[in-house]
């Protein structure tokens, strides 16, 4: 029985850049397994979400080259939405006004605590990375 699912990425990518590919991973593997998820990306986790970005976090980890763009492939293919803080986007020079640092075909939604807050209230599982 498929389940509803919350992630929310938080850590600072920079700090540590393991836990939040593990948070894309989880993510990924819940979409792959059947359940319903949404993802919202907050902090200075946004920078996920920019072009380029997950990259230098395989280069981090020594993970396999990719691996974090299949997990983003499947993320936008089969979540039920993927979330963002407007404000912490903004901190990094992004809004909707001027989302050319973003990765393609995201379909995000903007919003901040009251997102969160709604996502968790609906969700099964909440996963916090």
């Amino acid at each position: 029985m498929a389940k509803r699912y919350f992630f929310k990425i938080v850590t600072d990518p920079d700090v540590d850049p393991l836990k939040c590919l593990v948070g894309l991973g989880c993510a990924a593997q819940a979409i792959n397994d059947g359940h319903k998820v949404d993802i919202f990306f907050a902090a200075a986790a946004v920078q996920m979400l920019h072009v380029g970005y997950l990259s230098k976090l395989e280069k981090a980890i020594d993970a396999p080259a990719g691996m974090s763009q299949n997990f983003i492939d499947a993320i936008k293919q089969g979540a039920e939405g993927i979330h963002c803080s407007t404000q912490s986007q903004a901190s990094f020079g992004v809004s909707q006004d001027s989302p050319e640092a973003l990765i393609d075909d995201l379909n995000l939604n903007w919003s901040g605590p009251p997102g969160v807050i709604a996502l968790a209230g609906n969700a099964d599982v909440t996963m916090m990375y």
